[in-house]
């Protein structure tokens, strides 16, 4: 393992090791100051992608490690290719878990996403529908008039406002947060362009606060994690730079300027001892010997050049474990169960 590695890919926890990150080269240097805030730590969509790590064996090879330290080193965001089902997603999650940075923060991209959607999100209709009602308070007796309109500017737009996946992974905490952006080739085409200034700058400005910046320098806002937060000024600002996974099933080429800001990562399906880690983490620390029959099974259908995702290994473990009793049966599932997918069922 290179001594210079922080991220080790092995699956064991160690938060102290995103400290030993040197400070990051000037032109990626960030300078906002700290915003306090509860980062919540991970959650359930960790644990169903990682298991339970049981035996020291390598989670990525070499070449992923290498990348995704790099990406940490430079404030770069990685854009993870392959094909699907490799673990590409999975990826920051594993970084999330090992590195102790709290909950991962995903933004899944459709053909309608647009760049405001992961920044930030703004309730204008909410806030009128609570302005009409609040008129219509007049009528009502001093005492409710006074409690339905209490309250300064600030909080009352601020109810209204809430950070997105990207808007949150940007505040200036003191840590790194991850932020997944899954399957960014299904994008509208101008996203990945819309991305780049954001990405570089490390900030973006939220209008509706901008405009009454005079008079409310500070609006609490709410966080795509559930938390409250003091925007100041109109602009959210990082400090240190999120470690930002992008992934893409190669269904697009993205354009120069997006590619020259990344960390480019082909992610390659895990085999070998990855594999076997892989499978004790899901189903315990003996379970790679007792289904031996089943990878050995996945692993040679493979010659074929066929694509077959590792979801179809733990599918037909999972399966077996449960309704085959005898060897026939085994090899029934496994091949019932790991049909390519790019040639469809048998």
């Amino acid at each position: 393992m290179s001594e210079w590695f922080v991220y080790q890919g092995d699956g064991r926890p160690d938060p102290a090791r995103i400290d030993r990150l040197p400070d990051p080269p000037p032109w990626r240097a960030f300078d906002a100051p700290v915003v306090a805030y509860d980062v919540p730590g991970l959650d359930s969509a960790t644990h169903r992608r990682l298991g339970a790590v049981t035996a020291p064996l390598p989670i990525q090879d070499p070449d992923t490690l290498e990348l995704v330290n790099a990406a940490l080193y430079l404030r770069r965001p990685l854009l993870v290719t392959g094909e699907p089902g490799v673990g590409k997603s999975t990826l920051a999650h594993s970084v999330a878990h090992e590195l102790g940075l709290g909950r991962v923060l995903e933004w899944p991209i459709v053909s309608r996403s647009e760049l405001r959607d992961g920044l930030y999100t703004y309730d204008a209709i909410g806030r009128l529908q609570d302005a009409q009602l609040r008129r219509a308070g007049e009528d009502l007796t001093p005492r409710v008039r006074r409690r339905r309109s209490a309250g300064p500017e600030s909080e009352d737009i601020g109810r209204y406002i809430k950070l997105g996946p990207l808007g949150t992974a940007l505040l200036a905490a003191g840590r790194p947060r991850v932020l997944l952006i899954d399957e960014l080739d299904k994008s509208d085409i101008d996203l990945p362009n819309d991305l780049l200034n954001v990405l570089e700058e490390g900030r973006f400005p939220i209008p509706e606060l901008e405009r009454i910046a005079d008079r409310t320098p500070v609006v609490r806002v709410l966080t795509d994690d559930g938390r409250k937060v003091e925007v100041t000024e109109g602009q959210v600002r990082c400090r240190a730079f999120p470690f930002v996974v992008m992934t893409s099933n190669r269904e697009r080429e993205f354009p120069a300027p997006l590619l020259r800001r990344c960390i480019p990562l082909d992610l390659k399906a895990p085999r070998d001892e990855r594999l076997a880690a892989l499978v004790q983490a899901h189903f315990g620390q003996d379970a790679h010997e007792a289904h031996h029959d089943i990878v050995d099974h996945f692993t040679e259908a493979e010659a074929d050049g066929a694509l077959r995702p590792t979801d179809q290994l733990l599918n037909a473990i999972f399966l077996a474990q449960h309704a085959a009793r005898d060897a026939a049966r085994r090899e029934e599932i496994a091949e019932l169960l790991m049909q390519p997918l790019d040639r469809g069922p048998r």
